[in-house]
């Protein structure tokens, strides 16, 4: 009985082990007659997706934006000279520094030598008469630059107008009816949105890479960093020799013009960054028409609305900016406004963060008034302001005392240079040269020394101290504040100089 038992039960179960071989070997064996056939399934996929699909095939029509991109793009190559004064045997790594900011050779270093390099980059024509729009990066300090098209035509460049403040550069060569890109509208653009990236990356020229719009509004903090940012990040393939050219949407407008990227190894890693093309707008038609920007400046330094701020000036949003410094006779000291203000619109326009404000009173014409309104003491104030110029470019590389000679030279020292060159102080007026025989000699000023306050109030730029040493009359003394960094070390003192009758 028990024999008949295990062979029964052996025998049920290994006729369901058959069936079920048969079920996953000849699953088609199994279905009913009426059973939608597979290509049914693709018909279900069709009627949720196909609509979609179609649209996005139609849109990532790559092959016609990259023919129709590619003969406006063109290659630069700059060459560069420079003066480096350097050691017998080898060169000073520091040499830099003392040739940019003394225009002296180091103690111990009389060896003048010129060296010559070149810099490669993108651009791209921006009109058919010749305008080329590219990095100023790639043209800085430049004395020649050539241009080559994708057809090989090579031209001479001539350099219109450079702005460092954004990293954007005016080229033009003598040609007509030559292919070129249309600045677009940044503003419409989406995040997630498909662009193209032509440039010449490591010298391979007229490469195209495809990727997406991965941000807007992306700020950097840095040496290398332009001082006005509104960067568009891609994930579009962007390596050196990239910068300068078109980022552009599936319309084939330029939307952006590459200018950096973000590496640990110098090579892509998929976050890229252009300037968008709004900006550039802006840029272009003041170099065209002036060889330079013209922007306004308020006269104040601002810092981004934080919880502590929010929490210690009871402050009901994070919107707005707040006032750090306001520079001495400045437009901002003129109008009244002070340190710990919190300005939250400009001519009744919200703002979002200090860079708003930064724009809109750079795109302010110098001598324009400017409604402001600001937080004080938790009231809501209403303040009138006249922009001036920034940085005027008779004044860019002043040296300070025209009028009345105190035997200084000074150069404005920002904090990206205060960072490139290891200073623990960011802002001031460095010391490139003593008089001999001075009285700023003997009283132990040297090169190198920075003035961080003069009569008490802080100096950032050349024209504060001719302002000040220009409104004291001769004989009279001013009080100098100094830096000097020594091994890590700064010490700070205090001297005085005397106006020369």
């Amino acid at each position: 009985m028990k024999k008949t038992l295990i062979i029964a039960t052996l025998s049920f179960f290994l006729g369901i082990l058959i069936a079920g071989l048969i079920f996953i070997y000849f699953p088609e064996r199994n279905y009913p007659k009426d059973f939608p056939e597979r290509t049914s399934s693709t018909a279900l996929s069709s009627s949720l997706y196909a609509q979609s699909s179609s649209q996005m095939r139609e849109n990532l029509d790559f092959v016609t934006i990259a023919e129709k991109t590619a003969p406006a793009v063109v290659q630069i190559v700059a060459e560069k000279v420079e003066k480096r004064r350097t050691m017998s045997f080898f060169d000073d790594p520091f040499e830099d520094f003392w040739e940019r900011f003394f225009e002296s050779p180091r103690p111990r270093q009389p060896r003048e030598r010129e060296f010559r390099s070149t810099s490669g980059g993108t651009g791209f024509f921006i009109s058919p008469d010749g305008y080329i729009l590219t990095n100023d990066h790639i043209v800085e300090r430049a004395v020649e630059v050539k241009v080559v098209s994708l057809q090989g035509e090579e031209y001479e460049a001539e350099i219109i107008g450079t702005d460092s403040r954004t990293d954007l550069a005016l080229l033009k060569v003598k040609d007509e009816n030559l292919p070129y890109l249309v600045l677009g509208d940044s503003t419409n653009l989406k995040v997630g949105e498909w662009v193209l990236a032509v440039g010449n990356p490591l010298g391979l020229s007229h490469t195209v890479t495809a990727g997406i719009v991965s941000a807007k509004g992306r700020q950097l903090a840095g040496p290398n960093a332009p001082d006005y940012q509104d960067f568009i990040q891609t994930d579009a393939s962007i390596n050196r020799g990239n910068s300068g050219g078109p980022l552009v949407n599936m319309k084939g407008d330029v939307i952006g013009i590459t200018s950096m990227i973000i590496s640990p190894s110098g090579g892509n890693i998929g976050i890229g960054l252009a300037i968008p093309s709004n900006m550039a707008k802006y840029i272009v038609d003041q170099l065209k028409e002036k060889g330079r920007v013209i922007r306004g400046k308020l006269g104040v330094s601002i810092y981004p609305v934080t919880s502590e701020f929010m929490e210690l000036l009871n402050l009901k949003s994070k919107e707005g900016a707040v006032i750090n410094t306001v520079d001495p006779d400045g437009p901002a000291e003129k109008a009244g406004l002070q340190t710990y203000d919190v300005i939250i619109k400009v001519n009744g326009e919200p703002i979002k963060d200090p860079n708003e404000v930064r724009f809109k009173i750079a795109e302010t014409e110098p001598g324009t008034e400017v409604a402001l309104t600001i937080i004080r003491d938790e009231k809501e104030m209403d303040i009138k302001a006249t922009v001036i110029e920034l940085d005027p470019e008779e004044e860019q590389e002043s040296q300070a005392a025209a009028e009345k000679d105190i035997g200084l030279t000074v150069r404005e020292l920002t904090p990206r240079t205060a960072q490139r060159y290891g200073f623990q102080t960011e802002e001031g007026l460095i010391v490139v040269d003593v008089k001999p025989y001075s009285e700023a000699q003997k009283k132990g000023i040297q090169k190198g020394d920075i003035i961080i306050e003069v009569n008490r109030k802080p100096v950032t730029k050349v024209r504060d101290l001719e302002r000040i040493v220009d409104k004291t009359d001769p004989g009279d003394p001013i009080m100098l504040r100094v830096a000097r960094e020594s091994n890590g070390q700064v010490q700070k003192y205090i001297t005085t100089l005397r106006i020369p009758e």
